[in-house]
């Protein structure tokens, strides 16, 4: 009976499946390995926002599923190394703080779609902000609009870091 040795992980490798190649190594060369968890910068920044209050009384919610994106992606700024498959791929930086005066835009976002909204971070030069509900959902909102970017946290870097046109949400979704 033969056996195959194991070999330990190695967190510097760039074969993943939870990324295309090309995410991951955006994600790498901005700073993320699999296991990157900073907690204490995300509960930081949770505090900073359950303290704000927005002249009109609004606060922002936090919730697990942004706790736990801020933790393992926050502070990264991301550049897609390839060009964008349907539009050019906007630089990413994951910091909630971004949308800290956004309280009220969340909200209402958040009513419309019967759920509740955290500031994410933003896209490009503060052209959009990136928002995330407690489902792990993301959304975008900028000038002309909201914007569904993805299902999941990853679903929404793949699909941001690929240059793919998000989907408008209109009044009938």
């Amino acid at each position: 009976m033969s056996s195959t040795p194991s070999t330990p992980s190695n967190p510097d490798n760039l074969s993943t499946t939870r990324f295309p190649v090309g995410v991951d190594a955006a994600l790498r060369e901005a700073g993320w390995r699999p296991g990157r968890w900073d907690i204490k910068l995300a509960e930081h920044w949770a505090d900073i926002l359950r303290a704000h209050t927005s002249p009109g009384g609004h606060r922002h919610t936090v919730f697990p599923a942004a706790v736990e994106s801020w933790a393992e992606f926050g502070g990264l700024r991301v550049t897609a190394l390839e060009a964008g498959r349907q539009i050019a791929p906007p630089e990413l930086r994951i910091d909630p703080l971004y949308g800290l005066h956004l309280a009220r835009t969340l909200a209402d976002l958040g009513r419309a779609l019967d759920t509740e909204l955290a500031p994410l971070g933003v896209e490009g030069d503060d052209q959009a902000v990136l928002a995330i509900d407690t489902a792990g959902r993301v959304f975008s909102v900028d000038h002309t609009g909201d914007w569904y970017v993805g299902a999941t946290l990853d679903a929404a870097l793949t699909h941001l870091l690929l240059g793919r046109t998000p989907h408008r949400l209109t009044a009938s979704r």
